[in-house]
């Protein structure tokens, strides 16, 4: 007796286990209870769908139903999408038709949300706004000490994010000001910088790519995003297909897979074939073993490994800048990139040889010694890599016991840097076999 009842215990565990793994569905809470009844009003017919929490990628729709390749996934009618025409069609229209200059297409999405955010109950997109994250973690968001230990290209590139919205609230101020008569309260404390900062990352993060015709009233910029209540709760993968766009003939916005999705597992979709380096700058997550994610290699770097002596460096250089070849040089899953190694041997080329550099930037080969030398610096940057990013993931360790406050974001860049280092230790082996080899 006592065997059986074990074995029961035991499938029950294993069963509320594979649960967990494939996820708990969150159908019945309240949020999406009421997200459901608010998108049916609207003309969203949906049997397959359910939110789920998942163990890898949090919150995320699952499947009822098997799919095929060929499948559409999910058809979201017009009326459930906000745009700049929602927008335009609200109170805030004409204030946003009389400002000049015109806002941009951002900017207006941004003064919808915080304004109905700001509206609560009274809003109609309540049920939408509800299931919105409170906080979002793209490095516009984060904390100095996080961005200081994010790789140099991207700390460059989240400093850049940050200035652009800390400009965009700058330059906003005097519009926000003007729609003061529709608020009892000051726009100054209802448009405030992290309304702004949340309502740009909403946008950011959650816009689906849909081109709209441009008016007169917004700036020149490309009016190409519309929010997508449930649809925007489909988490990315890389490994997975699919065609999405606006359907003329049923006026919705659907999308379709290329692959088979069991019945109860999560549904996936792929933002594109981003590395997880962009993936974080702009959605503010990363993907294990990503396929298209690589290891970016600073100029300043490179330059590490030549002499400052070599007569040729500033000619040799002024090539590599010429042809665009200081920038995206990279270690990926294969080892160091063509325009990594092709640099390499552009800088490495000596002074009998520096003719050939037009050879080399053809894929050419100069030399078998111009080869070795290439793909021994080759090497040396990629060991100076890992080292780097081992120092770095130490002092993440340390922080996440001294910085509570910060231990989210902490853990997002230490899986950044992680996966950074995988790809650099399978570099650094092909690396050895091809130095083994030659």
């Amino acid at each position: 007796m006592k065997k059986s009842r074990g074995r029961t215990g035991r499938k029950r565990r294993r069963k509320r286990l594979k649960s967990f793994m494939d996820g708990v569905n969150c159908s019945h809470k309240l949020e999406y209870i009421k997200l459901k009844k608010w998108l049916k009003e609207r003309g969203f017919e949906d049997s397959n769908l359910r939110p789920a929490e998942f163990w890898e990628t949090g919150r995320g729709l699952m499947t009822t139903r098997a799919l095929q390749a060929g499948d559409v996934i999910i058809s979201l009618p017009e009326k459930c999408l906000l745009t700049t025409g929602t927008v335009l069609s609200s109170y805030l229209g004409a204030h946003i038709e009389k400002w000049k200059p015109p806002v941009s297409p951002v900017l207006a999405l941004c003064t919808f949300l915080i304004a109905e955010k700001h509206a609560g109950d009274k809003s109609p997109w309540k049920p939408y706004l509800d299931v919105l994250p409170k906080a979002y973690s793209c490095p516009a968001c984060l904390e100095p000490d996080v961005i200081n230990l994010l790789p140099k290209p991207l700390r460059k590139k989240a400093q850049q994010q940050k200035t652009m919205i800390q400009e965009l609230f700058s330059s906003s101020k005097a519009f926000f000001s003007s729609l003061q008569p529709l608020f009892a309260e000051k726009t100054g404390s209802i448009f405030n910088f992290s309304a702004l900062e949340w309502a740009w990352c909403t946008v950011n993060t959650r816009t689906i790519y849909m081109e709209h015709p441009h008016r007169e009233c917004f700036s020149l910029e490309p009016d190409v995003y519309a929010l997508a209540p449930y649809l925007d709760l489909l988490n990315h993968s890389p490994n997975v297909q699919v065609k999405a766009g606006f359907n003329e003939q049923t006026r919705s916005y659907e999308i379709w897979t290329n692959s088979q999705c069991r019945k109860y597992q999560e549904v996936l979709i792929c933002y594109g074939p981003h590395d997880n380096q962009r993936l974080l700058l702009e959605y503010g997550f990363v993907a294990v073993d990503n396929p298209h994610s690589s290891v970016y290699v600073s100029a300043d770097t490179l330059l590490k490994y030549f002499s400052p002596l070599d007569k040729q460096r500033k000619a040799k250089l002024s090539i590599l800048k010429d042809h665009d070849f200081l920038e995206n040089l990279t270690f990926g899953w294969e080892g160091p990139s063509w325009r990594l190694l092709t640099a390499l041997k552009v800088l490495s080329l000596p002074a009998d040889e520096f003719a050939c550099w037009r050879r080399i930037l053809l894929g050419e080969v100069s030399s078998a010694r111009n080869e070795q030398q290439a793909l021994g610096t080759a090497a040396k940057i990629c060991q100076f890599l890992i080292e780097e990013t081992q120092h770095v993931l130490l002092q993440i360790s340390q922080l996440k016991r001294d910085k509570e406050n910060l231990k989210t974001h902490l853990a997002l860049v230490e899986m950044l840097r992680s996966e950074d280092l995988k790809i650099l230790q399978k570099s650094a082996e092909i690396l050895r076999n091809l130095n083994l080899g030659t």
